[in-house]
């Protein structure tokens, strides 16, 4: 799995590219009742204004990349081996506590971010706000936890398994032909 911090970064933007974008959508559908024609007829309302699908997207991805570079990926794995040590337990409980450790991380993170988002600041007190976010956390935590246990996790790091596959294809040696040196020539 990735080592360098090049490597941390493309995975981590895999994981953030589906993520949002399942999480965007199940805020708005589920949690904010909105349907893709109200979607597409009146925007999504960020701060009172109504906005396209896409900018929100983009926003909500650009601050999950960010939250899980600098806090989820580093909190997460010291959080993890705290609890179980990779000399003493098998990969897929270590990974199985790595990715739990980051649902709750991120999950808290990025639904205090949807809710500042998706609610009318002016209009909701501090305690108000307060409620609307440990519910956005109690609606989100459970897709949260099982969606990257059982399907994001598995098809990002089988893509990321194939991408090292290309990083690391063997060089020719110097000592051994080339295809194109190899074919004997015709004579004429």
């Amino acid at each position: 799995m990735p080592t360098t911090r090049w490597q941390k970064m493309i995975f981590a933007f895999i994981t953030v590219l589906i993520t949002v974008h399942l999480f965007v959508f199940y805020n708005l559908s589920f949690v904010n009742g909105l349907s893709l024609a109200l979607l597409k007829e009146r925007g999504v309302p960020v701060f009172g204004h109504a906005c396209k699908v896409w900018t929100i997207v983009l926003i909500e991805f650009i601050c999950a990349y960010c939250l899980e570079l600098l806090v989820g990926s580093p909190g997460s794995l010291k959080l993890a081996l705290r609890a179980v040590g990779p000399s003493e337990h098998r990969p897929y409980i270590v990974e199985t506590a790595i990715i739990s450790a980051t649902v709750c991380i991120m999950c808290p993170a990025m639904s205090f971010i949807a809710t500042w988002l998706y609610n009318d600041l002016s209009a909701i007190t501090p305690a108000g706000f307060l409620a609307a976010w440990l519910k956005t956390i109690m609606h989100n935590f459970p897709l949260a936890f099982f969606s990257q246990l059982f399907f994001i996790q598995p098809f990002v790091r089988a893509v990321y398994r194939q991408l090292e596959k290309l990083w690391t294809r063997p060089e020719p040696c110097a000592d051994m032909p080339s295809d194109t040196s190899a074919t004997p020539e015709v004579p004429r």
